[in-house]
């Protein structure tokens, strides 16, 4: 029998236990999007259980792929912000059903694959102006704090007002706002999955409050909610293309910034390319399963600070986001004011990019203020983002700095000139 060396293989049971370990961490500091993207694909007319279960067949694919191909330890999670795209601007606002929602994102991913396989890629990140891109962000996540304020009944329709103040005596005002300030003390103490901890302690409070319904034990869902076919009934109409182009930039510069992040992290750049494809495949399957496309998640930076290091801990990960389908009854008992404290916190983490705005530049500054200011205030993520874009040629045409502008820029621009013309012509 030849010999073994026990170091090594000491040492190899220690590299798979760590693996596993930043895996399990993984899953728990993301497993809240099931219930939290589940509640926003509720909002786009499917049921909550449906959103579960697309979310997490969506999670598990995606993180299993890139464990798979790329061999590399990160978690493939519906993006935030992006689901808010789809439900309440992709699907709500433009009239399209959710099933032609989920043909804007296969045409969205299929030329998101095409920058992910060519040089078009690279060519977009350089036509697009950085205080844009920031700017996008900033706005989805005032937007992410809106919707979660609203859902939360801390902020409702005033009377004399668009906006006002919740019901201080309502027990669903005092179960949100209690779980607001546990939400900001776990996530400002950095409790290790501080989310979930969030989560069940504000499900424990509205059940304290009678909140809670507790008549669910099974799986309220049958195969033909779950059995999603794109529909492309739309595609000959102006709104569908509209819906293409915002999911289609926010696709490719979010998951561009999170890729290079999280592998300059692990110093694995030389991965970069097919991380950078899975995601974009990944956001493909996304719309056969039924929701909102996927990214590389926020919190995978634990993951690599746990010691994730290889596509094991994908793979662990992966397979603990299957086993949550056995767990959905009690996933869709979460109510809503145990999930709104996290879109708020979010909200904010994305608001901080505001930071990365040239401020000290009017030209940069006034075009990213109107997409921020403009996301939320007029409830569309895309028209938000068309003030920017019209505005930004316009501003740097005044101050005599044309050099900026990329002929990729003025077309984009024009194309959002002219939805609004057809808006106001009514078309």
């Amino acid at each position: 029998m030849p010999y073994q060396d026990n170091t090594t293989l000491q040492g190899t049971k220690g590299k798979w236990r760590q693996e596993i370990t930043a895996g399990l961490i993984g899953y728990l500091t993301t497993v809240y999007i099931v219930a939290v993207n589940g509640s926003i694909l509720s909002e786009a007319g499917i049921s909550l259980e449906a959103g579960m279960v697309a979310s997490i067949l969506a999670s598990f694919a995606g993180t299993i792929l890139i464990g798979l191909y790329a061999k590399l330890p990160l978690i493939v999670i519906p993006g935030m912000g992006i689901n808010a795209l789809f439900a309440y601007s992709i699907v709500e606002s433009t009239g399209l059903s959710f099933q032609e929602g989920l043909a804007v994102i296969i045409v969205s991913a299929v030329l998101f694959l095409i920058t992910a396989f060519t040089k078009l890629g690279a060519v977009l990140k350089e036509a697009i102006p950085e205080s844009l891109k920031h700017a996008i962000t900033v706005g989805l996540g005032f937007f992410l704090i809106l919707i979660g304020l609203e859902k939360s009944g801390l902020v409702v329709s005033g009377e004399q007002t668009i906006m006002a103040i919740g019901d201080f005596t309502s027990p669903v005002f005092i179960a949100s706002l209690l779980t607001l300030f546990v939400a900001i003390f776990l996530f400002m103490k950095n409790i290790p999955a501080n989310f979930l901890v969030t989560m069940i302690t504000g499900t424990i409070i509205a059940y304290l409050f009678g909140l809670l319904d507790t008549t669910k034990r099974s799986i309220d869902v049958n195969a033909g909610e779950i059995r999603f076919v794109p529909s492309f009934t739309a595609v000959g109409d102006f709104e569908f293309w509209l819906a293409v182009f915002p999911l289609t930039i926010i696709l490719i510069f979010e998951n561009m910034g999170l890729l290079h992040g999280q592998l300059h992290m692990l110093k694995r750049q030389d991965s970069y390319n097919k991380a950078y494809q899975v995601t974009a495949f990944s956001s493909l399957m996304s719309a056969f399963f039924g929701t909102s496309p996927t990214v590389s998640a926020a919190e995978n930076a634990a993951v690599i600070a746990s010691g994730g290091r290889t596509g094991k801990t994908a793979l662990t990960a992966g397979f603990l986001f299957l086993a949550t389908l056995f767990i959905i009854p009690w996933i869709s008992m979460i109510p809503n004011t145990a999930i709104s404290p996290i879109l708020i916190i979010v909200g904010v983490l994305m608001a901080q990019n505001l930071r990365n705005v040239p401020l000290d530049d009017m030209s940069e500054a006034l075009p990213a203020f109107l997409i921020v200011a403009m996301i939320p205030f007029t409830y569309s993520i895309a028209d938000g983002m068309a003030f920017g874009f019209i505005a930004y040629p316009i501003v740097k045409v005044a101050m005599g700095k044309q050099k900026d502008l990329s002929g990729i820029l003025i077309t984009i621009s024009t194309l959002f000139l002219f939805y609004f013309i057809m808006k106001m012509a009514g078309i």
